[in-house]
C-alpha cells in the first residue's frame, strides 16, 4: 500500500511536470521536482527519467478520459456524449503527439499499447448506449470510429468540430446510406 505522503508526492509532480511541459518541452527534472515542491531524489525515485514521467502524464490522461463515459452518457445524448468524449479524446492525442519529440519510439508504441485498450471499451460504451436508443447505426464498430479520430487530431484547430460533425452524422441511424 502506497502512503499518502507518497500519493501526494507523486501527483504534485505529474501536475508539475504537465504544466511544465505545456509551457517548455526542455523543462529539466530538477525543474519539475522544484516546481512540485519535492526534492530530486523524490522526483527520481518514483520516475528514473523523463520518458517514464511523460508515459505516466499520458496514461493519466487517458485514465481520466475513460472515467468521464457514463458522466456525460448520464447527462447527454449518447451522440452528445461522443462528440464531447471524442473532442477530449482529440486534445489527448495532440498532447501526445506535441511531446513525441521527448519520447523514443519504444515510448510511442507503449504509449499506443497501453492506451488502446481503454480508449475502445469507452468507445464501445458510447456506441453501445447510442445503439441501444437507436440514434447509432448498428454496424458501427469501435476500431474503425478510433481509426476516423486520427484524422482529427492532424486536421487544424478550427476543422476539428466540422469533420468530427461529418463523422457523427455518418454512425447516426438516421443517415442515408
Amino acid at each position: 500500500m502506497v502512503r499518502s505522503d507518497a500519493r501526494e508526492n507523486r501527483a504534485r509532480i505529474l501536475a508539475a511536470a504537465r504544466e511544465a511541459f505545456t509551457e517548455d518541452g526542455d523543462t529539466s527534472m530538477n525543474q519539475i521536482a522544484q516546481r512540485a515542491g519535492v526534492g530530486p531524489g523524490t522526483l527520481y525515485r518514483n520516475y528514473p527519467n523523463r520518458e517514464a514521467l511523460i508515459l505516466d502524464i499520458y496514461q493519466e490522461e487517458i485514465d481520466k478520459l475513460a472515467d468521464t463515459v457514463t458522466a456525460l452518457l448520464e447527462a447527454q445524448t449518447p451522440l452528445e456524449a461522443l462528440r464531447l468524449w471524442t473532442l477530449d479524446l482529440v486534445d489527448a492525442m495532440r498532447k501526445k503527439h506535441g511531446l513525441g519529440g521527448a519520447l523514443s519510439a519504444t515510448a510511442h508504441a507503449s504509449i499506443t499499447e497501453r492506451s488502446y485498450g481503454p480508449v475502445i471499451t469507452a468507445i464501445t460504451h458510447l456506441l453501445d448506449a447510442g445503439k441501444q436508443n437507436n440514434t447509432i447505426r448498428p454496424d458501427a464498430e469501435p476500431a474503425d470510429f478510433l481509426q476516423l479520430t486520427g484524422a482529427l487530431w492532424r486536421a487544424a484547430p478550427d476543422r476539428t468540430e466540422p469533420i468530427l460533425t461529418l463523422i457523427l452524422d455518418g454512425l447516426s441511424s438516421h443517415s442515408t446510406r
